[in-house]
């Protein structure tokens, strides 16, 4: 049973008569053949134009339907061999990253990502993709661990952030994203990272410094959800939409302003409508710049991806009197 957004509610309406069509032809025996094609053509018509021009704010509500694939099914899709590492060596396992090494056609790597839940259970158990500081010193594991062995790493982000609570305050969450950024600016193997779905603040950002940076075509990337942004500006989520446009948070606003590399084309109405497709494109991707990335020495590698960071932004530099002088 398809899962309709609150936008899609004309389209949702318009699926539904189709059904009833089908049912009542199918149990009277009654000849709406021709009805049923014209509604089915309506209802592409409706698609075409509704997805052509998509706000900020539906491509956030996209980027988090429920049937959208996450970390896991892309590992499954597009990996073979895949062995699940676990654990920071530290503390605990944090079940909101997932990683481990697998193969990607002939190439070897270590893939890792966010994983958020399907049900309820499966949520909480994933704590909704919100990782403490115990995920991020895992990933940071499983990174030099690549490093070590001369394997790409592969990086999936999709989270609404890192986990606020005061457990993971106390537990060094700002500390421990820092430390990866700082890792992964001068990690001696290649990185590639996709934004998959959601991609919120520093909890995105804590595995998203990589020689190339990539955004599926219906997902966000900012420094702050459009909701949150609205109760502080606003006192209210009311304003969420006006928000979503003003943080140009989108894949083709993060592209205009240089931030990511490419976007990846997504199946027709979201990657959840044929998660094959999808997985597809991000292999497809893989595959054609791992070689290349590979072919780099370790220095240059680190040069040209702490170059590619340190020229996103502008800044202006004042100089003092007594420098002029």
């Amino acid at each position: 049973m398809s899962t309709f957004l609150e936008f899609e509610k004309p389209i949702a309406d318009l699926t539904e008569q189709l059904n009833n069509m089908k049912e009542t032809a199918a149990n009277n025996d009654v000849d709406m053949a021709e009805a049923i094609v014209q509604l089915e053509k309506q209802i592409q018509t409706n698609k075409e134009k509704l997805y052509q021009n998509l706000t900020g704010w539906q491509k956030v509500q996209i980027s988090r339907h429920p049937n959208r694939p996450y970390t896991l099914d892309y590992i499954n899709l597009i990996c073979e061999d895949f062995v699940e590492l676990h654990g920071d060596r530290n503390f605990r396992d944090d079940k909101a990253i997932v990683g481990g090494v697998a193969k990607i056609g002939d190439q070897s790597v270590v893939v890792l990502g966010h994983q958020k839940g399907r049900n309820t259970k499966d949520r909480q158990f994933r704590n909704f993709g919100m990782a403490n500081p115990e995920g991020y010193k895992k990933a940071l594991r499983l990174m030099k661990l690549a490093e070590r062995f001369r394997l790409p790493v592969i990086s999936f982000i999709d989270t609404p952030g890192a986990y606020p609570g005061l457990e993971a305050e106390e537990r060094g969450q700002a500390e421990a994203i820092a430390k990866n950024l700082f890792e992964m600016a001068q990690l001696e193997t290649p990185i590639l990272c996709f934004v998959i779905g959601e991609g919120a603040s520093g909890g995105a950002l804590g595995i998203g410094v990589g020689d190339r940076v990539y955004m599926l075509e219906n997902t966000w990337y900012s420094v702050i959800s459009p909701e949150s942004c609205s109760s502080i500006l606003w006192r209210s989520w009311d304003f969420k939409e006006q928000a979503a446009e003003a943080l140009k948070l989108t894949s083709d606003d993060m592209k205009g302003f240089g931030l990511i590399d490419d976007i990846i084309p997504e199946p027709f109405g979201g990657a959840h409508t044929d998660p094959s497709v999808a997985a597809q494109a991000v292999k497809e991707k893989i595959l054609q710049e791992v070689p290349k990335l590979m072919k780099l020495t370790r220095n240059n590698l680190v040069k040209k991806r702490i170059e590619k960071f340190s020229n996103m932004g502008q800044f202006k530099e004042k100089r003092s009197r007594k420098q002029k002088a």
